[in-house]
């Protein structure tokens, strides 16, 4: 029976181990900077695109107008899925059906939700490439 309990503390630990941190597997929030709150808090008429570019990163598209005035468009879409599964039971149904000692009870449970974002941003740059005035879309669904 000791060999049993020691066995699943041993598969315990190691199926602990594989649980790693999966927020470690998305992007990093460097790659997620790009916001309506940051357009609206950190764009001024009069930044030059350099500064636009080092907070913004690339725009997804360039285009000039017919007087050669320059636009950067920024076109994000983002989707985010939260969810949650478990199963009835616990550790100690878990540890019991593992040593053989009755079976494991309950069953799953769980829940999920997905949340998609659009943030479509315009800049429009003068003569001088300084923002000449911003324009934005979000929507949430």
């Amino acid at each position: 029976m000791r060999s049993y309990v020691a066995l699943a503390l041993g598969m315990l630990m190691i199926c602990t181990g594989c649980a790693q941190n999966h927020t470690s597997r998305l992007h990093t929030a460097e790659e997620r900077r790009m916001t309506l709150g940051v357009v609206q808090k950190d764009i001024k008429q009069g930044m030059s695109q350099a500064e636009v570019a080092e907070l913004l990163g690339s725009p997804n598209i360039v285009t000039k107008d017919q007087n050669g005035d320059e636009a950067w468009v920024y076109d994000k879409l983002s989707s985010e899925v939260s969810y949650s599964k478990g199963q009835g039971g616990g550790l100690i149904g878990a540890v019991w059906s593992i040593v053989g000692i009755g079976g494991y009870y309950g069953g799953e449970a769980g829940a999920k939700a997905k949340t998609q974002k659009t943030l479509t941003v315009v800049i429009k740059f003068d003569e001088n490439s300084l923002v000449q005035n911003l324009s934005y879309h979000s929507s949430q669904f």
